[in-house]
């Protein structure tokens, strides 16, 4: 957007939307990068349709560690994955200099969307809670798949490359989902696709994406209306990020359900997977 048009686009609806995703297998038939394009799409679309700004997409995300090291072991197996992935004192670190920054700029609400899933949503979510007494602007960061209640029962509550998330993407970047290499796969040949992705239907997808817009629009003017602009703004510089992440961030982070070094199903990768590099996390010196 040009000058002109943020400064337009913010006077209408003062509210930003942070999307959060990264690249990593999602199958032979889709984009590695599906969990950003998917937060992105959406975004992009409750904007068009609600108002509001779209923040630029953030393909760095929790992986290869943990849990993750030991889904990756046998969901992608010991290919390689193209992945973009940072550790969680990385990632959370940035998103606090992204909300920030929306700060500084007096964005009235933020909507922080991640389309990756994992237990990293839970991070998210009490990040943006010991954030949210620092910022005027007022905070909620959810997964995709909370803004899709509307289709109980039908795995819409989030599937990894499955018929939902291909069904989400096909919908919102066509060119991204390759609809001949849906079906069964042999195991070293299924690149993290779920079971039933050949059950992905574009048409499904756009109908996910539409109520998933309507919720975030309804999400966002509910934040909007709860904007004080007499609570104080403690979140304006470095300093006060820097600050915060010591005192706050740093002594909770190993307790951080993302730094866990199991949530799968087994103890750790097998000696000699690539995904037992970084399984046992120690965290920033």
């Amino acid at each position: 957007m040009l000058p002109h048009e943020l400064e337009a686009a913010f006077s209408a609806t003062p509210a930003v939307y942070f999307a959060y995703g990264l690249c990593e297998p999602h199958g032979p038939q889709n984009a590695l990068g599906l969990d950003g394009l998917k937060a992105h799409g959406l975004a992009v679309k409750a904007a068009k349709r609600h108002g509001g700004i779209v923040a630029p997409a953030d393909f760095w995300h929790v992986h290869e560690l943990g849990g993750y090291a030991i889904w990756s072991e046998r969901e992608i197996g010991e290919v390689r994955p193209w992945l973009s992935a940072v550790p969680p004192w990385v990632h959370f670190k940035n998103v606090c200099y992204h909300v920030r920054a929306a700060e500084v700029l007096g964005f009235h609400a933020a909507i922080l969307l991640t389309g990756h899933y994992g237990p990293n949503y839970l991070d998210l979510r009490a990040l943006v809670d010991w954030l949210q007494p620092l910022s005027r602007m007022r905070l909620y960061g959810l997964p995709d798949f909370e803004a899709n209640p509307g289709f109980p029962g039908d795995g819409a509550d989030g599937d990894h490359a499955g018929k939902v998330e291909t069904s989400q993407l096909w919908a919102l970047e066509p060119a991204c989902v390759d609809p001949s290499r849906l079906g069964p796969a042999a195991p070293g040949e299924r690149f993290a696709q779920g079971a039933d992705a050949a059950l992905a239907d574009r048409a499904a997808g756009r109908k996910m994406i539409a109520g998933q817009v309507a919720w975030l629009g309804a999400k966002m003017r509910e934040l909007l209306a709860a904007y004080d602009p007499q609570r104080p703004s403690r979140l304006r510089t470095f300093d006060d990020v820097e600050e915060f992440w010591e005192q706050t961030v740093r002594p909770a982070l190993a307790d951080f359900k993302s730094m866990q070094p199991t949530w799968y199903e087994k103890e750790a990768p097998d000696a000699g997977s690539r995904w037992r590099e970084n399984w046992r996390v120690k965290g920033p010196r």
